[in-house]
């Protein structure tokens, strides 16, 4: 008999993603109004497609060093899977350490090549100065940022998933907020239009970092995981915090190098059709960053039983958190697939750019059905060690199929948009495949 039963599966699952979903859920609420008004700027088609170019250029970057969460979140998991709270403690210092450093060198150097990405990826010069303003604004807040997601990372290591949510709500209020007056030029502040997006998310950056910091130092997390008093710089472990990240990091890179060339290769069909594009990616977070919250609940989960020695449990853990993640985007996919137009208003009133999107979005909503097991198991093989393979099956079906097949049929055939979009699914469904069979037949939860 079965000592585990489903329910109570679900409820620890749940109870660890749902907090997880909220917090990401605001930064998809913080993505739709942020577009909504940048949407409703005289200017909307150039600073829309100016978005979608500044956002990804600017995610492509950070998210080669935001693997940090992953490094700390994973070894952060197995110790408190061992009850060695110290040692979570200790993992959490050194890994604001290396994300100090790495944040400040990344920003200098950053800042002075914001317009050439932008240009590079712009079809139109002026979308690509549109762009460059937003991604040099952005950058400056790079060293708050990466201090942040390490800080992510230990929480939601010890299951803790509500101290990100709490600020997750708190800074994206406050991101929407400033954003606001910085696009508009509200109360004699300069209206700057897209690159007031950029300097907002940095000034909202800078509240998480620092609510991050005040909430280490309440007595239930300094006493138990002692961080005051394992302050000594260790060597050893942030190259072991590295070694895990290095992978994650490439496949973020890859995954947001292979969308900006896929909305470089939107803006070769028009200037609409990338409008288009930057409307559907805002749409999809709807289903993607609750996906990613289901993903941190299978990386704990998996980390915290493989810690505790319970191998068979751990693999339970990521089938069922794989099904639940399912159940809601095959919802979504019904929404996105019967009633485009009515997430797409949201994000834009140009008409021309809705009915272009409309079909795009169909077949998105398709795709995204079969990213829930994607996006969990590889999380799930992550937390067994198995970083290096997750990055390969991305650079494989992202870079090498999704991207060209995506040319091929949107412009070499001059099929469109649309059929731009049709190479979604094939990458999608690609990826989710490989990754399951190596959960489910693969060795992993090799220590790390």
């Amino acid at each position: 008999m079965n000592p585990f039963p489903v329910n109570n599966y679900y409820k620890k699952i749940l109870s660890i993603a749902m907090p997880a979903i909220a917090g990401l859920s605001t930064q998809m609420i913080l993505s739709l109004v942020d577009t909504a008004m940048v949407g409703r700027l005289p200017e909307s088609t150039y600073a829309l497609a100016a978005m979608g170019i500044g956002v990804l250029a600017t995610w492509a970057l950070i998210s080669f060093f935001s693997s940090l969460a992953t490094g700390t979140h994973v070894l952060v998991a197995r110790k408190f899977g061992e009850n060695d709270y110290a040692a979570c403690g200790k993992i959490l210092n050194n890994s604001i350490y290396l994300s100090f450093v790495i944040g400040c060198i990344v920003a200098m150097i950053a800042i002075f090549a914001a317009h050439n990405i932008s240009q590079f990826f712009a079809s139109d010069p002026i979308v690509g100065n549109y762009a460059g303003d937003f991604i040099f604004y952005r950058f400056l807040g790079i060293p708050f940022f990466l201090i942040s997601v390490s800080y992510r990372g230990f929480y939601f290591g010890i299951n803790k998933t509500k101290v990100f949510m709490f600020s997750g709500i708190i800074t994206n209020l406050l991101n929407i907020f400033f954003n606001y007056l910085l696009i508009y030029g509200k109360f004699g502040l300069p209206r700057m239009g897209v690159a007031g997006s950029g300097l907002g998310s940095t000034i909202a950056t800078v509240f998480d970092s620092l609510f991050y910091f005040i909430i280490l130092f309440m007595p239930q997390y300094r006493r138990k995981f002692e961080n005051l008093s394992n302050l000594k710089i260790d060597f050893g472990l942030i190259k072991k915090i590295y070694r895990i990240s290095i992978p994650v990091s490439f496949q973020n890179v890859f995954i947001l190098i292979g969308f900006l060339s896929f909305i470089a290769i939107t803006g070769l069909i028009g200037t609409k059709e990338q409008a288009a594009t930057q409307t559907i990616m805002s749409s999809l977070f709807l289903s993607l960053l609750p996906g990613f919250g289901f993903g941190i609940a299978a990386q704990t989960l998996v980390g915290n039983n493989l810690g505790s020695g319970k191998i068979q449990l751990a693999k339970i853990y990521g089938y069922e958190t794989a099904k639940v993640a399912t159940y809601y985007t095959l919802f979504l996919a019904v929404i996105f697939i019967f009633f485009p137009g009515a997430i797409l208003s949201i994000i834009t009133t140009d008409k021309s750019v809705l009915e272009i999107a409309k079909p795009a979005l169909r077949v998105a909503g398709f795709a995204q059905i079969f990213y829930a097991t994607g996006i969990v198991l590889s999380n799930g093989l992550q937390a067994g060690g198995k970083t290096m393979f997750v990055m390969i099956s991305e650079v494989v079906t992202n870079i090498l199929i999704f991207v060209p097949l995506s040319y091929f049929l949107g412009v070499y055939l001059h099929l469109g948009l649309t059929w731009a979009w049709g190479a979604l699914p094939v990458y999608i469904i690609l990826f989710s495949t490989i990754i399951l069979l190596k959960f489910k037949f693969g060795k992993w939860g090799t220590k790390i």
